[in-house]
C-alpha cells in the first residue's frame, strides 16, 4: 500500500491533571467526578453535544439503576437522573429503575453539570493519536478540529471512547474475540404520529418489569411469521420506549453485522441500517393500526454499538464472578442488567437475568504497564458474557464515576493507577453516594 509521510508541529493547547476522552455516559461522569475531587479536567468529545450512545445513538431507556428494590448505581449519575427528571426530561420506571428520557434535555442537563464543574470542553474534536513517554506513560493526546491538529497534556488520562481508541493507540493489549462474531449494530429511530395511548404501545414502551424482556411480543411474533412474504430485513425485538412526548416512541429493531472499529465496514453497515429504518417504519404503518399515521421524526446520528474493543486489564471479570454476585476487595461499582447477547444473524437473543446485582473491580479499569491510563464504560476488562451486561449506560456511568475519582487521586498523590490507595478510593466513592 502506498503511504504518505507527514511531519508537522502540533501546538499543545492545554495542560491538565486529568483528561477524559469521550463525552458519553462514562466520560461525563468521569470528568465531573475528577473535577469535584479538585482536579483540573478537560473533556474531549467528537460531537458538539454530550451523551454518547444516549444522544448520538438515541439508545433508550437508561438501564439499570435499581435491582431487587435496591439502588445499584448512585452518586453523581443518580444526581443527574434526579436533575433530568426535575427538568421534565426523565421518567424513572419503578421498581426496576430504567429511565426514559428526552434526548435534547439529556444533552442540556449533562452540559450544565459539566460546565458547573469547571471542566474545559474540547467539542467537535476527534482523537487521532497520542505520544508516549517512559515506562508506558501517555504524555499527550492529539485531536483534530477546525483549528487543525491540537494536543493537550495531563498527569492522568481516562479512555471513555467506548471503543478503547486511546488505549489501542497506546498499545494496550485487548481481549480476544476467539472467533465469535461481534454483537450486531442497531440504528435507533423515533416515530411520531403513533397512538401511544393504545394498550399495545403503552404496554411496550414502559420498561418496568424485572426478570422480563420488554420487547413487544405481538409485533415480534407477527414479523417472524410474515418475515419472508414481507421482505423483512434482519431485526431484533422490537423494543419501544417513550420519549416523554405524546405520539412519539423510540424504536430499537434494526440489526446488522458490522465492525464499528473498521471505517469502511461501519459506513456500509450504517447505510444498510438507514434503509432498514424506513423499511421497518413502512411495515409498522401498513400492518399495525397503532402506527397507521406514523412517520420517521428522527434517526440516530450514528448506529448504536454493542461491542468492539475492550482492554485486557489487571483483572478480567468473568461471567461466573459476575452472575454469582462475587464482591471483590476493590469493588468500585455495580451492574444489574441481564447478560444480553444479540445474534448477528437472525432475530434471536440470549438473555440471562441476574439473581442479584453484580460488582465491578477497580482492576478491570487498568492495564499492566500503563501507569497513567484508566478506562471506563464499554472499554473495561471483562469476558464476553460479563461484558454483555456491563455495556449498558447506567453501568457505564458507575465505572466512569469510579475512574474519575481514581484519576483525581492519582494526579494529586502523584501515584500510578496501579498503586492507588484502594481504601482511599472506596471511601471517596462512598462519600459521594456510589454503591460499591
Amino acid at each position: 500500500m502506498k503511504q504518505v509521510t507527514i511531519t508537522k508541529q502540533i501546538p499543545v493547547v492545554g495542560s491538565y491533571d486529568v483528561v477524559v476522552l469521550g463525552g458519553g455516559p462514562a466520560g461525563v461522569f468521569a470528568a465531573i467526578a475528577a473535577a469535584r475531587e479538585g482536579a483540573k479536567v478537560a473533556l474531549v468529545e467528537r460531537y458538539g453535544f454530550l451523551g454518547g450512545m444516549a444522544t448520538a445513538g438515541l439508545v433508550m431507556p437508561l438501564s439499570v439503576f435499581t435491582y431487587q428494590n435496591k439502588k445499584v448505581i448512585g452518586g453523581i449519575p443518580w444526581e443527574f437522573i434526579e436533575r433530568l427528571e426535575a427538568m421534565g426530561g426523565g421518567y424513572i420506571e419503578k421498581p426496576l429503575g430504567n429511565v426514559a428520557f428526552d434526548p435534547e434535555l439529556y444533552k442540556l442537563c449533562m452540559q450544565r453539570m459539566v460546565l458547573e464543574a469547571g471542566i474545559e470542553l474540547y467539542m467537535h474534536s476527534y482523537l487521532s493519536g497520542c505520544t508516549m513517554g517512559e515506562g508506558g506513560a501517555i504524555e499527550s493526546v492529539i485531536f483534530e478540529n477546525k483549528n487543525g491538529s491540537e494536543a493537550i497534556v495531563a498527569k492522568v488520562f481516562v479512555d471513555c471512547t467506548g471503543d478503547a481508541d486511546l488505549a489501542a493507540m497506546a498499545g494496550v493489549p485487548m481481549q480476544e474475540q476467539n472467533g465469535e462474531p461481534l454483537q450486531p449494530l442497531s440504528t435507533y429511530f423515533v416515530l411520531a404520529g403513533v397512538d401511544t395511548s393504545s394498550p399495545l404501545v403503552n404496554e411496550a414502551m414502559h420498561h418496568n418489569k424485572q426478570g422480563e424482556n420488554c420487547h413487544c411480543l405481538p409485533i415480534r411474533n407477527y414479523l417472524l411469521e410474515h418475515a419472508e412474504e414481507l421482505g423483512i430485513p434482519e431485526f431484533g425485538g422490537p423494543w419501544f420506549c417513550t420519549t416523554l412526548h405524546e405520539g412519539c416512541v423510540a424504536v430499537n429493531m434494526t440489526r446488522t453485522a458490522g465492525d464499528a472499529c473498521n471505517n469502511r465496514d461501519y459506513a456500509a453497515a450504517e447505510c444498510r441500517l438507514r434503509e432498514d429504518v424506513y423499511k421497518m417504519a413502512d411495515i409498522l404503518r401498513a400492518h399495525f393500526p397503532e402506527f397507521k399515521s406514523c412517520y420517521v421524526a428522527a434517526v440516530a446520528p450514528q448506529a448504536g454499538i454493542r461491542e468492539t474493543r475492550r482492554i485486557k486489564g489487571v483483572h478480567t471479570m468473568t461471567a461466573e464472578e459476575y452472575m454469582s454476585g462475587y464482591r471483590y476487595e476493590d469493588s468500585i461499582s455495580r451492574g444489574a442488567h441481564p447478560i444480553d447477547i444479540h445474534a448477528t444473524q437472525g432475530s434471536s437473543q440470549v438473555t440471562h437475568f441476574l439473581a442479584q446485582a453484580a460488582y465491578v473491580p477497580y482492576r478491570a479499569l487498568i492495564a499492566e504497564h500503563y501507569p497513567n491510563l484508566l478506562v471506563a464504560g464499554r472499554t473495561i476488562s471483562a469476558d464476553r458474557k460479563a461484558f454483555a451486561s456491563m455495556r449498558v449506560q447506567a453501568s457505564c456511568m458507575g465505572t466512569g464515576q469510579a475512574a474519575g475519582v481514581a484519576a483525581a487521586i492519582c494526579a494529586t498523590e502523584n501515584c500510578t493507577v496501579q498503586n492507588v490507595d484502594i481504601e482511599q478510593l472506596t471511601a471517596r466513592l462512598r462519600a459521594i453516594g456510589a454503591e460499591i
